[in-house]
């Protein structure tokens, strides 16, 4: 059997090699091909592009790359209408797949998207370019299958891999001692993962750290860097708010710096729900590019009350969510300090949040797999 795959960026890059995994106990001879990263690469897939190649994010920031991705997507057409796959699996990127998908699909081949579309939240009309392109929606959050039986999309449930990824127990403490913390209360700040986000964001989390910082005596800080690139940004946007030698640099280690902490602030996106799924209380912050948010705005593109996975997943919002001028060193210091002085109200949350990571964790790459398996041809 062989699966075509596109997998966009990192995060994908993961999913495909769990789904590669998965399939392999099923099928042991079974050939992966297409665009991967290093992950779905060490799994056992033929890499015909890197991930990276995708890698492009906004409404107005990637129109200059699109001849580029147009390029690709024609090239990945030719090449599998000519010698086609069992079955495809277009793993996130939908703005590429979806397009490769449906024209796979008239080509005969089998196709499955792996991680909805945020079709709940903006561009609603997508579900009918999905409905054309592929034969199964793989959903890793329970309401997204909701939505696409409402409109005749097959649809599976799947679960969220990280929920089946995250620790059942945090050991916060041990964590500590192990990352060189000595402090009584201990707050991880993660500006982003993309540059973008840390020129952003990060000088104004560097300043609401130092407001809590001169208000705190016994309060440490802990920020994991994506990159040596970005480590070298957030140590001199730390130096220029002189709180530098208040935080605990890491190399990437994102999971052991929410683990060791009382309260996550964070920039807005997947690492959200990587929080709540390790039951730490979390305040989340984003900007938008300028153009890009005056164009979400005044179009009304945003469909959601809440940005933030945890608060779409749970009965009340969990997570204060601050967004373009309301993000300032002022508001995310205070809804940090606020969840600093209520223990009782940060063990609530983490109950809550425990109860999410048990819904979530369904065994993702296995149900995948068994749905890929059921839509490849014979």
């Amino acid at each position: 059997m062989r699966v075509g795959l596109v997998a966009g960026e990192a995060s994908g890059d993961v999913l495909g090699a769990g789904l590669i995994r998965a399939i392999r106990q099923t099928v042991p001879d079974a050939v992966f091909e297409g665009v991967a990263g290093p992950a779905m690469v060490a799994a056992g897939c033929e890499r015909w592009e890197d991930c990276e190649a995708l890698a492009v994010m906004g409404l107005v920031e990637p129109l200059r790359e699109i001849p580029r991705l147009l390029r690709l997507r024609r090239s990945l057409i030719g090449r599998w209408r000519q010698d086609p796959p069992d079955v495809f699996v277009g793993i996130d990127a939908p703005d590429f797949n979806l397009g490769l998908e449906k024209a796979l699909k008239h080509s005969g081949i089998p196709t499955v998207h792996y991680v909805s579309p945020s079709v709940w939240a903006w561009r609603r009309g997508r579900i009918r370019k999905i409905k054309k392109s592929v034969d199964t929606v793989l959903c890793i959050l329970p309401f997204e299958k909701t939505l696409y039986d409402e409109h005749g999309v097959n649809a599976v449930f799947v679960g969220h891999p990280k929920a089946d990824s995250a620790p059942a127990v945090v050991a916060t403490t041990t964590v500590r001692r192990e990352l060189g913390i000595d402090a009584r209360e201990v707050v991880a700040v993660l500006p982003g993962s993309r540059g973008s986000e840390v020129r952003r964001l990060g000088p104004i989390f560097a300043a609401a750290a130092a407001q809590l910082g001169r208000e705190r005596d016994d309060l440490s800080f802990v920020t994991p860097a994506a990159t040596p690139k970005l480590r070298a940004l957030i140590e001199q946007q730390l130096d220029d708010a002189g709180v530098r030698d208040r935080f605990t640099l890491l190399d990437g280690q994102s999971q052991q710096a929410m683990s060791a902490a009382d309260v996550v602030l964070l920039a807005s996106g997947t690492a959200v729900l990587e929080a709540a799924l390790l039951r730490k209380p979390t305040v989340a912050a984003y900007k938008l590019a300028w153009l890009t948010y005056v164009i979400v705005k005044h179009l009304r593109l945003l469909k959601v009350e809440h940005v933030t996975l945890p608060n779409q997943l749970t009965a009340e919002p969990l997570v204060p969510e601050l967004l373009q001028h309301d993000a300032t060193p002022e508001a995310l210091a205070e809804s940090v300090r606020a969840l600093l002085d209520d223990p009782e109200r940060r063990q609530s949350i983490s109950s809550k949040f425990a109860k999410l990571r048990e819904d979530l964790a369904l065994g993702a790459d296995r149900c995948a797999a068994d749905a890929v398996l059921g839509v490849a041809q014979p």
